[in-house]
């Protein structure tokens, strides 16, 4: 009998494939989902299942699957120039075009841009902006960086230690020293013993107290997402950002907003940072940059920062082979090209995000939903097994890895971070997609519930258990 196209490669990849983020020995016993086509917001597996991909690939297929002009900018670009680096006073048209047009879209006092091939390298190089920057302005001393717990940036050696995930901690030290964390502004997990706001508000005063501990003189940096996006979806109070601009204008210290995941219309704004009003002095991008097709990234630079590293700065000695590679600008170009003709963040920001807001609040009824949240195209649910108190389930039953496999049973990518399931489409998705979206994702929750009451978990809910 012939091997099906899935066995074929699962034992392929068994043999010679290290997945990230990935218990390799598990997933080699337990085999993998093989995909092989996608258009529009659906994938399709070898098996034929098509399935609503609800996380736009991993936070970045913005503009959806099979956009034919992407493909088409790539193809004429790899005819013309298929590459030539950006060392050596040199460059291209596709990069300095793209450079233009990010620095069009973003705050008005942000006019330099530094490209690199991913998220964590756009983490990399702001550390080292960073660190240049004060060491240039006379003060070497100011070399803390204070992130956030739970936060995200990469997972290089220097993104790893400017997120605040333990386990990445614990398996990649010692971290870049000079960086700390405070706490996250996540309200449903950490401060429900308090009002929402004035949890925002002691959020911010975290960062102010690290700032005194170690010193004003001392700390360059503040970096943190606009909203938490690996680290389960994680939106501020409303009072957290206002509070951590007035810490922030208190003392001299650089903002640094990583825009990896927010930037690109996610949250209806071009970037996060326009959404809450801020003014950072550099903003890490990368994934919707190009809608995912082809990897790039870069820094976006404020003006008092650039010109700092342009007029007294020298040499910068840092960058990539693959800086500013000509066929991912030109993708990333025609990406952004079509993002505005189209209106693609104006819809976000006034049509589907607002009704993915109505819809996904609809499922805070479901027993297993402790908390239903969502901001533009991006979402989360909690995942309790108590609704009034919000207590989880047993780790060992593993509930949220448990919804995820079962969402991609009926269906549908939703991924779980813990027992927090998260959202995040492509923008180009409809209405009647997002109904589509909530009814897979409660017949998932019926069928998580079942499964977790078949293994002898208790679900305390006031409303009726799906039979």
């Amino acid at each position: 009998m012939t091997q099906s196209v899935s066995a074929r490669f699962n034992a392929l990849d068994r043999d010679h494939h290290l997945h990230p983020f990935t218990d390799f020995k598990a997933l080699g016993e337990e085999g993998c989902r093989v995909i092989t086509a996608a258009q529009g917001v659906y994938i399709e597996d070898a098996d034929g299942h098509r399935i609503l991909d609800g996380m736009a690939g991993l936070w970045c297929v913005n503009l959806g699957y099979g956009r034919q002009e992407l493909v088409d900018a790539a193809t004429e670009q790899l005819q013309q120039l298929p590459f030539y680096n950006t060392f050596f006073k040199t460059t291209h048209p596709p990069a300095v075009e793209l450079a233009e047009t990010l620095c069009r879209l973003a705050p008005a006092h942000m006019n330099r841009v530094f490209f690199t091939g991913s998220g964590s390298e756009a983490n990399d190089t702001m550390l080292r902006m960073v660190r240049r920057y004060w060491a240039l302005k006379g003060k070497p001393e100011k070399q803390w960086i204070i992130g956030r717990e739970n936060g995200y940036h990469g997972s290089t050696v220097a993104g790893m230690s400017l997120g605040g995930m333990a386990p990445m901690h614990d398996q990649g030290g010692p971290c870049v020293p000079g960086i700390t964390h405070v706490r996250q502004p996540y309200w449903f997990g950490e401060g429900r013993d308090m009002s929402r706001d004035d949890f925002g508000r002691a959020c911010a005063e975290a960062i102010e107290a690290k700032i005194l501990e170690l010193g004003e003189e001392r700390v360059a940096a503040v970096i943190a997402e606009p909203v938490q996006g690996a680290g389960g979806a994680i939106i501020p109070p409303e009072s957290y950002w206002p509070a951590v601009k007035a810490v922030l204008a208190k003392y001299d210290i650089l903002l640094v907003a990583d825009e990896v995941i927010c930037g690109f219309g996610r949250l209806g704004e071009w970037f996060g940072s326009v959404h809450y009003g801020l003014e950072p002095d550099l903003m890490p991008v990368a994934k919707g940059l190009s809608s995912g097709y082809l990897p790039i990234g870069g820094v976006l630079v404020g003006d008092r920062v650039a010109e700092t590293l342009i007029e007294d700065g020298g040499e910068f000695y840092h960058g990539f082979t693959y800086s500013g590679h000509p066929a991912c600008a030109a993708v990333a170009l025609k990406n952004l090209r079509l993002m505005e003709a189209e209106g693609v963040v104006e819809r976000v920001r006034d049509d589907v995000g607002p009704y993915l807001a109505e819809r996904w609040a609809e499922l805070a009824r479901h027993p297993l939903v402790g908390e239903a949240r969502s901001l533009g195209l991006i979402g989360a649910l909690e995942i309790v097994a108590d609704k009034a108190s919000g207590e989880r389930f047993d780790k060992s039953l593993s509930a949220g890895n448990l919804c995820r496999d079962i969402c991609f049973e009926t269906g549908l990518v939703m991924r779980s971070v813990g027992d927090i399931m998260v959202i995040s489409p492509p923008l180009v998705i409809t209405r009647e997609e997002i109904d589509e979206l909530v009814r897979l994702a409660w017949a998932a929750l019926d069928e998580t519930a079942r499964r977790l009451v078949a293994q002898g978990a208790t679900i305390h809910a006031t409303e009726e258990m799906p039979a």
